[in-house]
């Protein structure tokens, strides 16, 4: 609540702020109610600023800051002061003084704040469990990262080995097939320990980028050891003729046998069917 008075002088002032009209000076003054109810002359911040300066001792936590501000700066003032040393916004600090939190509106020459006066600053509960959260995500982002390293860093070396198989195998030379497994294995091992890794953000993109790496080595793995066991089959000009002829038992059991050798020109065949008693 802002009141407007008016007042007479006969004295010239130099202040921007008067107005001289016949030699009379007219001025405005400005007042603020208060929050304890006292109507009080408001004050600007030119005024405070060009006011005798105070020091006082702020306590916070096991930090003690000795803060100098003019004495008719508020609350909030002194909220904007610390904020630089203590890296704290003005938002997030809770000043107390003789046991009682102040509002940022209130003066410190008002409430009985002098020279060499303590205050005490605490942090507001709600910031401080939102950095707390915030620093266990941070936590939790640079653990899933490093896990992903190491996972990173498994599949670097089987990569390696992936394409060592490779250029063996398209150079025409067979591979053991225990060694195809193997790698398979071992990739598939990775796959699971990224599964386990819990990530969000970054570390997200890092674990899919991973996964997606090992299924492609994986899949060149499967198409190695179908041509292992197939050397010509990447070959267009290769041609393979298999057949295969089987001859029964009485057991019932089936065996690979020769190709039975063609019937002498001079035999001949009737369907010529004599029947017995």
């Amino acid at each position: 609540m802002v009141l407007r008075v008016h007042f007479l002088t006969m004295k010239r002032l130099s202040s921007s702020s008067k107005r001289v009209v016949n030699n009379v000076v007219k001025r405005e003054i400005q007042w603020e109610l208060r929050p304890g109810g006292m109507l009080v002359q408001k004050r600007n911040m030119g005024d405070a600023s060009s006011g005798p300066m105070i020091k006082i001792k702020v306590s916070h936590g096991s930090y003690h800051h000795e803060i100098h501000v003019p004495a008719q700066s508020t609350f909030g003032d002194l909220k904007r002061v610390l904020a630089q040393e203590t890296g704290l916004e003005p938002k997030e600090q809770r000043l107390l003084f003789q046991g009682k939190e102040k509002d940022d509106e209130e003066c410190l020459h008002m409430v009985g704040v002098k020279d060499m006066s303590k205050v005490v600053l605490l942090e507001d509960p709600a910031s401080k469990e939102r950095k707390l959260e915030e620093m266990k995500r941070n936590q939790s982002a640079l653990k899933a990262c490093e896990d992903i390293a190491k996972v990173r860093a498994e599949v670097d070396k089987l990569s390696e080995k992936v394409i060592a198989l490779d250029a063996i195998v398209h150079g025409g030379t067979k591979v053991a097939e225990k060694e195809v497994i193997v790698l398979t294995e071992l990739l598939m091992l990775q796959l699971l320990h990224l599964d386990t890794i819990e990530a969000d953000g970054e570390a997200k993109v890092q674990r899919r980028v991973e996964v997606r790496r090992i299924q492609g080595l994986v899949d060149t793995l499967d198409d190695l050891k179908a041509r292992n066991s197939n050397p010509f089959s990447s070959s267009c000009n290769a041609v393979s003729v298999m057949t295969t002829k089987w001859e029964a038992f009485e057991s019932g059991a089936a065996t690979l046998t020769a190709p039975v050798a063609p019937l002498p020109s001079s035999t001949r065949i009737t369907q010529d069917w004599e029947v017995f008693d």
